[in-house]
């Protein structure tokens, strides 16, 4: 879950994450609010990792210019094992702050939006480790997705 990269490859809409320096990401996510195409260009910052705990925060700031818009996140994993024990459960808290043009779509929409995403992403994530035991290079998508 610390591989920022290969971990992006399972969310809808995001590509071209790069490593900057230190716990410093760059990248894209592409995605449709309602009737409007959005570019967020923006970093992350894993701005906290506790590994004894299995818990990180990440600092997510993101902007698309051509609508004037932008985000800003905090966004906490939190792994646990499962009551199989056999799997790990994934806990994910967002506090999210949509300005600009893209917070006139209402909460309504834009929280149907994220919980899209996020269940995909859901999704890819479960698929990728359940194939290949960890993330690795690449994480499945299914076809039509993001």
């Amino acid at each position: 879950m610390m591989d920022i990269p290969a971990v992006s490859r399972c969310v809808p809409g995001v590509e071209g994450v790069a490593h900057i320096e230190g716990d410093t990401y760059s990248g894209v996510m592409r995605v449709r609010v309602g009737p409007i195409q959005v570019r967020l260009d923006g970093r992350v910052i894993l701005a906290e990792r506790d590994g004894a705990a299995r818990r990180a925060r990440m600092d997510l700031q993101a902007a698309d210019k051509r609508l004037n818009g932008a985000v800003n996140a905090k966004m906490t994993m939190q792994l646990s094992a499962a009551a199989d024990g056999a799997q790990t459960d994934v806990e994910i808290r967002t506090d999210a702050n949509v300005m600009g043009k893209l917070g006139e779509f209402g909460q309504a929409v834009i929280r149907k939006k994220a919980d899209q995403i996020v269940q995909e992403f859901a999704s890819n994530l479960s698929a990728a480790v359940t194939a290949r035991g960890t993330v690795g290079s690449s994480c499945y998508r299914p076809r039509g997705g993001g």
